[in-house]
C-alpha cells in the first residue's frame, strides 16, 4: 500500500549542534538504547537461583522474562509517537523515572507474583531510550552522518546484550540474584542523572504531531499495512533472533550442553561482542560508500557463512566430542561470523524503515521497535524453550529464522524490482 507524501522533515535544532558533536552524545544514546536489552538479559543467569528463593515453578521464572518482554513490546507502540507529540527529553525522563520505581520493587520482591508484575512495570518503561534515542539521531542528522551515527550507536549497543549475562553471572555468583535488580536501579539512577543535565530537546515545537487518538490509529495503520514497513521490520526482527535463540537459551546451553558454569557466560558472548562490534564499525566506514541494498547482502553473506560452518560442526563434529575447551569453541565460534553480519546489515535496514515517513520518525521507530520485541518475545518465550533441549535444535531454529529473513529480503527486492 502506498501512502500520500508527508511534510519534509525539520532542520536539526541549531541550537544544539554543539552538544550533538561531542563523544558524549553518542555514549548517551547508546546508553539509553542499552537499557531495554540489558535488562532482558543481565537477568538470564538468575534465573535457576531465583526459581529456588521464590519457590517458583520453571514456568513462573520463565514468566519473569516474558512479562518483561510483553511489557518492553506494548510500550513501545507508544514510545516514539508520545515523543513526536511532547518532545523527546520529557518522555525518555519519566521513563527512567518508572524504570527505577520498578527495578526498585524488583529488588525486594517477596515473592515470584511481586517480582512479575514489576519485570512487567519494568519493560513498559524500558523501551523508551531505544525508541526515543533513534528518534533523536534522525533528529539531528541525515543521509550519510545519520547511518554512521546509528551504526556507532548500534557498535555501542550492540555490546549490552552480550555483556549483561556475564555481568548477570557475576552478580549472582557473588550476592544473589537479587543485587541484579540491584545493579539495574542503581545504573538507571547514574542514567538519569546524567540525562537530567545534559539532553537537550532535540524535537522543535513546530515540529510535533498532536496525539489524537483517531490520527495516532491511522497513522498505525498506515505503517502496518505497508509492505515496505512489513517486510523490512519483520526481516530486522527475524534476523536477529537467528542469534538471540542462542542469547535466550544460554543458561542451558552453557550449562547443560557445554558443562560450563553461571561465571563462564563471556566464553559465549564475548565472541558474539566482537562480531558485532566489528559489524557495526564495518557498517559506519561504509556508510556514504556502498549502497544501503549491498551493506545488507554483504551482512546475509557473513550470516550464511557462519550459519553453514555451524550446521556441518553440530551434525558432523560435535556430537563424537567430549566436553571441554575445543567443544566449546567450536559450539561458540560460529556465532560471532554470524553477528558480524547480522550487525553489518542492521543499520542499513533500520534507516530503509526511519525514512519510509521522514516527518514521523519517532511513530517510525515506535512501530519498528515493537515489531521487533513481539519477535524476540515469541523466540525467548515459545522458541528458545522448545529447542534449548539439543544444541541440533538450537541451530536449525537459528537456520530457520535466518532462512525467513533471507526470503523477506529476496521478496522485498523482487517487489522493488516488478515496480520498476
Amino acid at each position: 500500500m502506498s501512502a500520500a507524501p508527508l511534510p519534509a522533515h525539520h532542520a536539526p535544532p541549531s541550537a544544539n549542534a554543539a552538544f550533538t558533536k561531542r563523544r558524549s552524545f553518542v555514549l548517551m544514546l547508546a546508553a539509553l538504547s542499552a537499557v531495554g536489552p540489558f535488562s532482558i538479559d543481565t537477568f538470564l543467569p538468575a534465573l535457576l537461583e531465583l526459581q529456588s528463593a521464590l519457590h517458583a515453578s520453571p514456568l513462573q521464572a520463565q514468566q519473569a522474562l516474558s512479562a518483561y518482554l510483553l511489557g518492553f513490546g506494548m510500550m513501545s507502540l507508544w514510545h516514539g509517537a508520545i515523543s513526536d507529540a511532547l518532545g523527546r527529553r520529557p518522555v525518555i525522563l519519566v521513563s527512567l523515572v518508572i524504570y527505577i520505581l520498578a527495578s526498585l520493587v524488583c529488588t525486594i520482591a517477596p515473592s515470584i507474583e511481586v517480582l512479575i508484575a514489576a519485570r512487567f512495570v519494568q519493560g513498559l518503561a524500558g523501551g523508551a531510550g531505544m525508541i526515543v534515542a533513534r528518534a533523536i539521531i534522525r533528529d539531528c542528522f541525515e543521509g550519510v552522518k545519520a547511518m554512521q551515527l546509528l551504526a556507532t550507536v548500534m557498535q555501542i549497543f550492540s555490546i549490552a546484550p552480550a555483556v549483561a549475562p556475564v555481568v548477570g553471572g557475576y552478580l549472582q555468583s557473588w550476592w544473589g540474584w537479587r543485587s541484579v535488580f540491584g545493579f539495574m536501579l542503581i545504573g538507571a539512577i547514574v542514567l538519569l542523572a546524567w540525562i537530567w543535565r545534559s539532553l537537550p530537546e532535540t524535537l522543535p515545537v513546530d515540529a510535533r504531531h498532536p496525539l489524537h487518538p483517531g490520527l495516532l490509529a491511522r497513522s498505525y495503520w498506515k505503517v502496518f499495512t505497508r509492505f515496505e514497513f512489513q517486510f523490512l521490520a519483520s526481516l530486522l526482527g527475524i534476523s536477529f533472533s537467528s542469534l538471540f535463540v542462542y542469547v535466550t537459551a544460554s543458561p542451558v546451553f552453557l550449562v547443560k550442553h557445554l558443562h560450563l558454569t553461571e561465571t563462564d557466560f563471556a566464553k559465549l558472548f564475548l565472541p558474539v561482542i566482537g562480531g558485532m562490534v566489528l559489524g557495526s564499525v564495518t557498517a559506519s566506514k561504509l556508510a556514504g560508500k556502498v549502497t544501503q541494498r549491498t551493506m545488507i547482502n554483504s551482512g546475509f553473506a557473513l550470516m550464511t557463512l557462519g550459519l553453514a560452518i555451524n550446521l556441518a560442526l553440530q551434525f558432523f563434529v560435535i556430537p563424537g566430542m567430549r566436553p571441554g575447551p575445543w567443544l566449546t569453541f567450536l559450539a561458540i565460534a560460529p556465532l560471532g561470523i554470524g553477528s558480524v553480519g547480522q550487525s553489518l546489515l542492521g543499520p542499513s535496514v533500520q534507516m530503509m524503515v526511519m525514512d519510509l515517513y521522514p516527518a514521523q520518525r519517532g511513530l517510525m521507530s515506535s512501530c519498528q521497535g515493537f515489531t521487533h520485541v513481539m519477535v524476540s518475545a515469541v523466540t525467548a518465550g515459545i522458541v528458545a524453550p522448545l529447542v534449548s533441549g539439543t544444541m541440533q535444535h538450537l541451530v536449525l531454529a537459528s537456520a530457520a529464522f535466518y532462512g525467513v529473513a533471507l526470503l523477506l529480503w529476496l521478496s522485498y527486492l523482487a517487489m522493488h524490482r516488478t515496480r520498476a
